[in-house]
């Protein structure tokens, strides 16, 4: 297949294109699998409207039969719980040479799945999931007790660190394949068995990585990949009494019901949800640096980041430059296929976002706001896709939808600020808590005012910095736990106290 960009041709990846050819099945208990009922669903490049692949999806019977599958691996029996904490490192290690091997292929299928530019799938995306399997199979040989100096003579007691159970990996469709690894690399690192559900729009990346742990060799089992539904397969993923742990990054809303129903069964639970985030540039900052930042922090991956700078806070005597020069660089940026090696910005992933993202920008023109930059937008590459102009808007109150709610999609709300009280008060003026960024050459001032935001993350003359070793969530209605970093980790066990009489 081949996919026209003005009058050239951009290839798909061969092993992409094989794997495109292919239908695909459930993966359950180390085997692929048809749905008990049949299902299955259409991939559609969002850059084109183009059909690239299908799939099947699970219905709960499916889902149950993951379940299951995930806690006959975890019987204390099983060859899994069997293996050294050193042969589980040398499995994930193994996976992620796997996954190098497969980048190139691996970022084809994400990019034509999602939207994203295959620039970003490759060194972004997938190079970063690699990471997160190499740093976690690290700490799989370090997960070490203590021993407790207690009060009780002749006594020994000491803590042992072991794997929750069962977890059920819930995954949103932005970044299918890296977020699947940020969730799987600690559950295996710390010897829990898993169930990947991916997002219903993103599937490819999870499945595709599914046959890979096969060929990894880990036992039946221990990874199971189930497509589906998530008003269907949710609820018996998170209540089926086998499932020990959930790790859900998606909506507030979903992850509001998933608490209400882990909480039945006293599961442990842990949620990366939205954000509204606030990014605050004063007027002594390096102007250049921070217009880049600015536009990186809201265009990247179209704005469909749950952490994206779409609040941007600008102190007064800069704030007319910085609107202007912020409108000429989202002018400038090239939105087109994502495989188009000019392409700067891909499309929404579906209609249904595009759809709301322009609902949210015109009921905001409707109510005064002015339109620096963007709107909707055609391709420039002429083909017919679920393209959005990156945008700017001025004028709009810190009250209005547009400024207070998540809107997903590439759309900047500059706001002028007179002070850094003042400013503190109104970026945490927001139901959300993920993130915000400072823009300032005086390190006191950002250092302060980071001391007052109410957020889990704050860069500092940068934006949205990922690391493996970094812990990454949110305050509020934005979530609780950590993705990434050792903290992380801690979330995929349990501590074990062991008493001893030294007397007997």
């Amino acid at each position: 297949m081949t996919i026209a960009i003005n009058t050239a041709t951009v290839d798909i990846h061969p092993d992409a294109q094989r794997f495109f050819d292919r239908s695909h099945q459930l993966f359950i208990g180390g085997r692929w699998v048809e749905p008990l009922a049949g299902g299955s669903s259409v991939s559609v490049d969002p850059g084109s409207g183009r059909q690239l692949t299908t799939f099947a999806v699970a219905d709960p019977e499916d889902a149950v039969r993951a379940v299951e599958a995930a806690a006959a691996a975890f019987d204390e029996t099983s060859p899994w719980r069997q293996m050294t904490a050193t042969a589980r490192a040398r499995l994930l290690f193994r996976l992620a040479d796997l996954m190098e091997k497969h980048q190139e292929e691996l970022a084809h299928i994400e990019a034509l799945d999602s939207g994203k530019p295959l620039a970003v799938a490759r060194d972004f995306d997938v190079a970063y999931a690699i990471r997160h399997l190499r740093y976690f199979a690290g700490w799989a040989d370090k997960l070490e007790g203590a021993t407790v100096p207690v009060n009780v003579p002749d006594m020994m007691c000491r803590t042992e660190r072991v794997p929750v159970g069962v977890a059920a990996l819930i995954v949103p469709w932005n970044y299918p394949l890296l977020i699947a690894c940020w969730k799987l690399a600690p559950a295996l690192a710390a010897g829990c068995t898993v169930v990947l559900k991916p997002a219903e729009h993103t599937s490819l990346t999870a499945l595709r990585l599914a046959e890979l742990v096969e060929a990894a060799g880990f036992p039946e089992g221990v990874v199971n990949v189930v497509p589906g539904p998530g008003s269907q397969l949710g609820p018996v993923l998170v209540e089926h009494p086998y499932v020990d742990k959930i790790s859900f990054t998606g909506s507030t809303r979903v992850g509001q019901e998933i608490a209400r129903r882990a909480a039945v069964g006293v599961k442990r639970v842990t949620l990366e949800l939205g954000g509204k985030s606030a990014n605050i540039v004063f007027a002594d900052a390096d102007l250049d640096h921070a217009v880049a930042g600015a536009a990186g922090a809201i265009f990247s991956n179209a704005g469909q980041v749950c952490s994206a700078g779409s609040r941007l806070f600008v102190e007064r005597p800069v704030y007319d430059e910085v609107v202007r020069r912020l409108s000429e660089t989202a002018a400038a940026l090239r939105v087109g296929h994502q495989l188009d090696p000019r392409c700067q910005m891909g499309p929404l992933i579906s209609q249904s976002q595009l759809t709301t993202v322009t609902d949210y920008v015109r009921q905001a023109t409707n109510s005064g706001a002015h339109l620096e930059a963007g709107g909707p937008a055609d391709p420039q590459d002429g083909v017919g896709g679920l393209f959005m102009a990156p945008t700017v808007l001025s004028n709009v109150r810190d009250d209005a939808p547009i400024t207070r709610e998540e809107v997903f999609g590439p759309v900047l709300v500059v706001l002028p600020f007179d002070g850094l009280d003042e400013v503190a008060r109104r970026a945490n003026d927001s139901e959300y808590g993920l993130a915000a960024g400072i823009w300032t050459r005086d390190i006191a001032k950002a250092n302060r005012l980071s001391s007052l935001l109410r957020v889990g993350s704050v860069y500092v003359n940068t934006y949205g910095q990922s690391d493996a070793a970094a812990p990454f969530g949110g305050f509020k209605k934005s979530g609780y736990g950590r993705d990434m970093g050792r903290q992380n980790l801690e979330y995929f066990l349990e501590t074990r106290t062991v008493w001893t009489d030294l007397r007997l």
